[in-house]
């Protein structure tokens, strides 16, 4: 049976990304063309339809020149008719298969698809053997021929995608494309944190063989830096994580990479293997863990955990997976530091020199971004490894913020902690830095309640920098009152014989001006390359520097890179909101979220531009909205239809009211550094209230 090309579905969300236009506009096509293609399957709320199909549709009304393959092959993915994670495993499979023996790929896309299914398993068999060992101890199982021909075609798409992004860089962005769609079916560790832990994990020197107990998807021992001969094990409960977590590894770098799939903590799968370090973002406030199965387990050398402390469980797992001296650093709930239930642990890891640093990270930093979770960083103790007398602590929330923003920057996270660690790593102290880092005395923590949150046992900074920096404040803002004063617009008088609503001209849409080539749209991917800042829809609202991260799974030929005059606007959370780009934001990445237009400025004025499209009519106007969330259709937005000479007047007046909005801002943000600091002052006794 030969697989159908038109098998493929996808939904109305998938169509609105194939034609570069909002849901809306194909709920109305859907209403308006007795020709859209019919649905093929979902629910009568949701259904999708045959992507063939569409995509003639879609070129006979002229709407759809050609599908970008990278979009080609996710909606094959997302439409496979086994589900996308199998999808994704196939995918991975073929992919190591294209990395590893070209030659043999080559020879087999030559045949018919029937035959490809036939002739592949063998193939993948030998290249997934050598790279995971024999069946009964992996978690790569090799599909048989009748589960791969729904799938050629897709395999098919994703080697020529790996022509184009390399087989790492194709594999990274369908499982980035996985998982944002899906973000409540996954636990994440972002680049950042996990790139964070490697570096706390291997800074005495490089692991050879590294561990992680509860993989996910794999981001923590990704962010591992390569060595030779390197060994990367990992674990996870959900089979199809343990086999996506291989293939991910095996494509990233040519380490010996194990996996297995099994409950970590019932039934470890590497009870007699030691490593050199051990990363572990645990599933946090599980109840279910085992408790009443593993009281004798001799795992818990420091105590067995009540059933409300699982991750006190992680602790002691990963500290009995390590050699003597090995390194295992955890992503923790700040209650672990706290809760009365755990105390007796808590001070047994102390006495014994197992946990040697206590790191509180800004909240927003990795799921669930309500809450600054902690890093814990401990240290098998052995013959060779004396117990420590001192635990460093560090806040990073303190960290202090370079550029005058509120918004932490996390590069300036990173760089604090490790600064801290080091020098605390190579010495077994550290200064005390206020508000930041301490090495506190493990006697002086050995107390009723062993509470090991930083921000209990750091001295705050001095309030607000102190009397004298609090005079500095204190005179910006009345510079920036001062400004914010001269720079208010003045109103406009009216002329009661000519009505301005009486002369307003025609409007046109940002859609027809696209279409007219008087602009371009382009679409923020949060790509970026190394050192290049993303600028994200936060920086956007706040009117600040560009402060993102580069996405981990997106490509970085997929990047947007903005320059001096483009207008960038977020379509979620329904405020009106529109930013010129000037010499200081231009070159930075374009992040999720937003969308950038390019006027040509022989027909349109950039702040004319950005000025028309922030009015909270016309957003109500382009706004659909979900249940819990808005999006606009920017295309939808509108603007007079003016000559160049005729936009210079509204030019001008909305480069004023940016000028005062971004006085106003600052203004704000000094007078809440200035009360903030003087509460602080007055409260903790360094200010006097005379």
């Amino acid at each position: 049976m030969k697989p159908r090309d038109d098998a493929t579905e996808v939904t109305a969300a998938g169509i609105a990304r194939l034609a570069g236009v909002g849901r809306a506009a194909v709920s109305n096509w859907r209403r308006r063309h007795g020709d859209f293609p019919k649905p093929v399957g979902g629910t009568e709320t949701s259904p999708s339809f045959a992507l063939a199909d569409v995509e003639r549709w879609l070129r006979a009304q002229g709407k759809l020149v050609e599908v970008p393959l990278r979009e080609r092959v996710w909606q094959q993915l997302a439409g496979h008719p086994a589900g996308p994670v199998t999808a994704l495993l196939h995918a991975g499979c073929a992919l190591l298969l294209v990395r590893d023996r070209p030659p043999a790929w080559l020879a087999l896309g030559a045949v018919s698809d029937e035959r490809l299914a036939q002739l592949l398993p063998a193939e993948l068999e030998d290249v997934v053997t050598l790279r995971f060992g024999t069946r009964r101890r992996r978690a790569v199982r090799v599909p048989e021929p009748a589960e791969l021909l729904p799938s050629v075609p897709l395999l098919r798409g994703v080697a020529e995608l790996a022509a184009e992004l390399g087989a790492r860089g194709a594999y990274e962005f369908l499982l980035g494309r996985q998982t944002d769609a899906n973000p409540r079916q996954y636990t994440l560790t972002p680049a950042g944190p996990a790139a964070l832990m490697a570096e706390l994990a291997t800074s005495t020197a490089p692991a050879r063989t590294v561990l992680d107990p509860a993989c996910g998807t794999g981001a923590l021992l990704r962010a591992v830096a390569p060595r030779p001969d390197q060994c990367l094990y990992g674990q996870d409960s959900a089979p199809e994580l343990a086999a996506l977590t291989a293939l991910r590894l095996a494509l990233h770098s040519d380490a010996t990479v194990r996996t297995m799939a099994a409950d970590t903590l019932r039934a470890d799968a590497y009870d007699e293997r030691t490593a050199d370090v051990v990363l572990c973002h645990p599933p946090f406030n599980e109840r279910n863990w085992g408790h009443d199965e593993l009281a004798y387990d001799t795992r818990w050398e420091y105590g067995f955990p009540a059933r409300a402390e699982s991750e006190l469980a992680w602790v002691q797992h990963a500290l009995a997976r390590l050699v003597d001296g090995g390194t295992a650093v955890l992503l923790m709930p700040p209650a672990a530091a706290s809760r009365r239930s755990g105390r007796r642990i808590r001070a047994d890891l102390l006495r014994r020199g197992a946990l040697r640093a206590v790191i509180a990270l800004p909240a927003g930093a990795a799921p669930p971004y309500n809450l600054p979770l902690h890093v814990w960083v401990l240290r098998r103790p052995g013959p060779a490894v004396p117990p420590a007398p001192e635990l460093l602590l560090v806040e990073a929330a303190g960290v202090p913020d370079t550029d005058g923003r509120d918004k932490q920057l996390w590069p300036a996270v990173q760089d604090a902690v490790l600064d801290a660690w080091h020098r605390f790593d190579r010495h077994g102290t550290v200064a005390e830095r206020p508000g930041l880092a301490r090495s506190v005395p493990v006697l002086e923590l050995l107390d009723d309640e062993v509470d090991l949150a930083p921000a209990r046992r750091l001295p705050p900074p001095a309030a607000g920098g102190g009397t004298t920096e609090l005079a500095t404040v204190r005179k910006s803002l009345g510079e920036a009152l001062r400004r914010a004063v001269d720079l208010t617009p003045p109103l406009p008088q009216e002329d009661p014989a000519h009505p301005a609503a009486a002369a307003r001209p025609p409007l046109t849409s940002v859609g027809e001006l696209a279409r007219a080539g008087a602009l371009t749209l382009h679409t923020g991917t949060g790509a970026g390359g190394a050192g290049v800042p993303v600028l994200t829809d936060h920086d956007v609202l706040t009117g600040s520097a560009p402060s993102g991260a580069p996405h981990e799974g997106a490509p970085d030929d997929t990047v947007v890179r903005t320059e001096p005059g483009d207008v960038v606007v977020p379509v979620f959370g329904g405020g009106a909101a529109a930013r010129v780009v000037d010499e200081a934001t231009a070159g930075a990445a374009l992040g999720r979220g937003l969308t950038l237009l390019r006027p040509d400025p022989a027909v349109l004025d950039p702040w004319f531009l950005a000025g028309f499209l922030r009015g909270t009519a016309n957003h109500r106007r382009a706004s659909s909205y979900a249940s819990t969330a808005a999006r606009l259709d920017v295309r939808r937005l509108q603007l007079p239809r003016l000559p160049l000479a005729g936009q210079r007047g509204y030019s001008e007046r909305f480069r004023e009211l940016a000028a005062f909005e971004d006085a106003v801002r600052l203004a704000g943000r000094l007078g809440e550094r200035l009360v903030r600091g003087m509460h602080d002052g007055l409260t903790e006794g360094t200010l006097p209230p005379e």
